[in-house]
């Protein structure tokens, strides 16, 4: 058929604009191999990165690209929602559930093989986020008990799990507990410094140590509370003074309030903050490489501060469970069913910061 020329120069328009549309976009969309829900995300390299979520779905790449999902012998009704990997062939991933559908899982060949190192005998039971360090030491943040919020923590092999210290500070409110929407409750520096954020109850809080987990200190922080669905969901800190704490509520994701707070003396006192985008976020994260870069996401979007968290600007729409990224080029974001974004917007490098 003949293309009249008005109509091919319409078209043609149309690509470019597409193709403009496409370079601008911050966020690349990805085929998944999967259909679930994905929670859980480490990533490790510009190349190399792990994903995780429900229905027993544990998925990496390795060149970037393309996405493999890697089975879990006996794991299809586990829940995955946090994992950490160091390379392409190591991994943990921690599902979590009541009872014993909250388990750890450990690979040293890229999946080929899963050693099942940890499971939760406490019926009432419920693990949330997982950190472990370069030295091996794994530590799990659980839902509180009768006597208090749950840190267990195995010795520098990953092994021999135990349950931290518990002390009057570690005393929960009534209906306090952890959110497991991105596997990012919980968040470690450094050998010494920890800390891991709560919600559901009267007020969200944050539980801080600096001797490893063996004392804890909480403090109250000024974001979304009263609810079951309101509180902090995530944690991330750049140095032992300067942090960042994001939540809301994920009921109701517009939720009008407070949805971020700032600390510059390691978590006694909190600065609230209202960042783009607005309403409930279940993440919040520093890019590695940067001196104050730090994005945010959720259900909402999601979006990028330059000055440490103080001012935001909003990067997408695309609804999101939790972002990582390696370097300030590289990162994914991922989300339901099965999403499966790389970011591909302009460096997040310190340069940029000081413009």
């Amino acid at each position: 058929m003949r293309v009249q020329p008005s109509l091919l120069l319409t078209s043609l328009c149309l690509l470019i604009s597409q193709e403009i549309y496409a370079a601008d976009a911050v966020w690349q969309r990805f085929n998944s191999p999967v259909t679930a829900e994905l929670r859980g995300l480490s990533v490790v390299s510009s190349s190399v990165a792990w994903a995780s979520g429900a229905q027993g779905t544990v998925l990496r790449t390795t060149d970037g690209e393309h996405w493999e999902k890697i089975a879990v012998p006996g794991a299809e009704k586990l829940d995955f929602r946090a994992i950490k990997a160091f390379s392409d062939q190591i991994a943990w991933i921690m599902s979590a559930g009541p009872g014993d559908s909250s388990r750890i899982f450990l690979t040293r060949d890229g999946g080929q093989h899963w050693e099942q190192r940890f499971v939760n005998t406490d019926p009432k039971g419920f693990w949330n986020a997982i950190t472990v360090t370069t030295e091996g030491i794994l530590t799990v943040f659980g839902d509180p008990d009768s006597n208090g919020l749950q840190f267990w923590q195995t010795n520098a092999q990953g092994q021999n799990l135990q349950r931290l210290p518990v002390s009057d500070a570690l005393r929960p409110l009534e209906n306090e507990g952890a959110f497991a929407a991105s596997g990012t409750c919980l968040f470690q520096l450094n050998p010494q410094h920890l800390w891991a954020v709560t919600g559901g109850a009267v007020r969200a809080r944050i539980a801080r140590s600096s001797d490893g987990g063996q004392r804890w200190e909480m403090h109250d922080l000024p974001l979304a509370a009263g609810a079951a669905s309101r509180g902090a969901f995530s944690v991330s800190f750049r140095d032992p003074l300067n942090g960042v704490v994001a939540g809301g509520d994920y009921k109701e994701i517009h939720y009008d309030s407070a949805n971020l707070a700032l600390t510059s003396d390691g978590g006694k006192n909190w600065q609230s903050i209202r960042a783009l985008p607005a309403g409930f976020l279940s993440v919040v994260t520093h890019i590695p490489g940067t001196r104050q870069t730090v994005v945010a996401g959720g259900l909402t979007g999601s979006g990028v501060s330059r000055d440490g968290g103080l001012h935001w600007q909003q990067l997408d729409s695309t609804p999101v469970n939790t972002i990582a990224f390696a370097d300030p080029q590289h990162g994914w974001a991922i989300g339901p069913k099965g999403l499966l974004l790389r970011y591909q917007g302009p460096a997040l490098d310190t340069q940029s910061d000081s413009k």
